[in-house]
């Protein structure tokens, strides 16, 4: 475990716990809440809190707590200097126009996917998306597209961490039925879901390779089924996923 290691940092761990603690259903914790939310005790939390205040993260009102947009910084870093979020941009706009639906990085962290960039179209959906979202892998495209070509070890890492939870009518049941899927991305190039993140949700993508051969990150665009069945978005946009992943990847420095 980490917290075994010498070089792990304690403090460091339990101060991105309390961070991560506010979400849509707790924006404005109490101390209380977010002490039995982390499983911290209340001294530790406010401890943190205080600290987190005084670098500009998090400010109170009476016994409450909320994020700054300091916080939002975190984010601009990481795209500020990494090379696949700037490369991406353009090939999002080409994916939205041609789809007319919006268009998202994907890159893989755990068990989960993360939205690294997007470009949004106005849309009605119920699913929220922005980036920094987080989405179950086993249930996503973007997961599968992004599970499909990584190492063995990563696949049953992610396997070892997901609960298998029925989201939607057709969310895959368990680890085989999810391997089942991966080798059907592999043989077609890409990955479609539907119905599986949750009710009405079609959604695509296609893996981006690095120099290395490496997929590195995925890009994805999605649709409703008010607008478009699974096949019709099939032939909308998988072939334009394709192609501009394949781009992507040539940006990267991916000659294969």
């Amino acid at each position: 475990m980490p917290s075994q290691d010498r070089d792990f940092v304690q403090s460091i761990e339990r101060g991105f716990a309390v961070l991560l603690a506010f979400d849509e259903r707790h924006p404005n914790p109490s101390l209380a809440e977010l002490a039995a939310k982390t499983d911290l005790s209340r001294p530790a939390v406010r401890r943190i809190l205080l600290t987190l205040q005084k670098l500009g993260y998090v400010n109170s009102t009476g016994s409450r707590w909320t994020l700054t947009p300091r916080v939002l910084s975190i984010g601009q870093h990481y795209s500020a200097s990494h090379a696949l979020v700037e490369a991406a941009m353009p090939r999002l706009v080409e994916i939205a126009e041609h789809t007319g639906e919006s268009a998202s990085l994907g890159v893989l962290d755990g068990a989960e996917v993360v939205y690294a960039a997007r470009v949004p179209v106005r849309r009605i959906m119920s699913i929220n998306v922005s980036v920094g979202t987080r989405v179950p892998a086993y249930a996503t495209s973007m997961g599968r597209a992004l599970l499909a070509w990584a190492p063995e070890e990563i696949v049953e890492q992610v396997v070892a961490e997901t609960r298998f939870e029925k989201l939607a009518t057709a969310t895959v049941r368990n680890a085989d039925e999810l391997r089942a899927e991966l080798a059907r991305v592999r043989t077609q190039g890409y990955a479609l879901t539907s119905a599986e993140l949750e009710e009405g949700l079609i959604s695509a993508a296609a893996p981006v390779r690095d120099a290395t051969g490496t997929v590195v990150g995925v890009l994805a665009c999605s649709t409703s089924t008010a607008r478009h069945t699974p096949g019709e978005f099939r032939e909308l946009a998988a072939e334009c996923l394709m192609k501009s992943a394949h781009a992507l990847g040539a940006d990267l420095g991916y000659r294969g």
